[in-house]
């Protein structure tokens, strides 16, 4: 299978503001848990604050972007373990002969050969490979919400969160919270989650990023109580602010 490079690569994009208090807390969680999950609509910011965090906090990172076609667990599995090799050249060798052992190379979920305990089974070998490297890594996995309808997503995350080893930290965003067996694990201390109001820009955050157009704290806060913080909503008031500026000093009467 060909895979698309960019989905295992990190994004290039440049956060406008640094939100510190929310890098703070993932730094903690490496520490605290064995997985984060950044929850949250469109536009919330989740994939932004990733990449900011592995750009300035990890040494070691592996990224994947799940699309909708990734339900087929080979392709997941093909792409999960690209996504580390390319920062782990030669890792994935248990994993892969396990998925051709139990699943062959067919676009199938749990009808293969041993059903759910294949799956798990498969979360177990990619355990194994994760264990054989002793570095630091955090793996992000993106956009996961697309495939979590998929039968196999539910024994196979739930194997893997409760094995994965000390040294390895995942990060997963979505728009929804992952199904509800992946969702128990915050009550054993190996899951947390970041909230959509987590996300939301502090009114200091705002005014950061309203600073870098030119703008004052006050044009700030009022854009802050009509977005309710959000992103990409945010953004847009601080660009529309500005055009507006713009053109009511360029306007002729400003001259006059």
């Amino acid at each position: 299978m060909k895979l698309i490079a960019s989905k295992i690569t990190i994004p290039n994009e440049t956060p406008s503001v640094c939100r510190q208090g929310l890098l703070d807390t993932l730094r903690e969680n490496l520490k605290s848990c064995h997985a984060t999950v950044i929850n949250g609509r469109a536009g919330t910011g989740k994939t932004m604050l990733a990449i900011d965090f592995v750009r300035r906090y990890v040494r070691r990172s592996a990224w994947y972007k799940v699309d909708a076609p990734d339900m087929s667990l080979p392709v997941f599995i093909e792409y999960l373990v690209a996504s580390v090799a390319r920062v782990r050249p030669g890792f994935g060798r248990q994993t892969l002969e396990r998925q051709a052992q139990s699943f062959g190379t067919g676009e199938i979920g749990m009808a293969g050969v041993g059903g759910e305990s294949d799956v798990a089974g498969l979360a177990e070998a990619f355990v194994y490979d994760l264990e054989r490297q002793a570095e630091p890594l955090v793996l992000t996995i993106d956009d996961l919400h697309l495939i979590y309808d998929a039968d196999w997503v539910i024994p196979f995350f739930h194997r893997l969160l409760l094995l994965i080893p000390t040294n390895v930290h995942m990060l997963i965003l979505g728009r929804g919270l992952p199904p509800a067996p992946m969702w128990r694990l915050r009550s054993k201390q190996r899951l947390f989650v970041v909230t959509e109001q987590m996300l939301a820009f502090t009114k200091t955050e705002a005014e950061e990023l309203f600073s870098g157009y030119g703008l004052g704290s006050e044009e700030a806060s009022s854009a802050l109580k009509r977005t309710g913080g959000r992103a990409t909503d945010l953004h847009a008031a601080a660009i529309h602010a500005f055009a507006a500026w713009e053109a009511q000093a360029s306007s002729p009467a400003c001259f006059q």
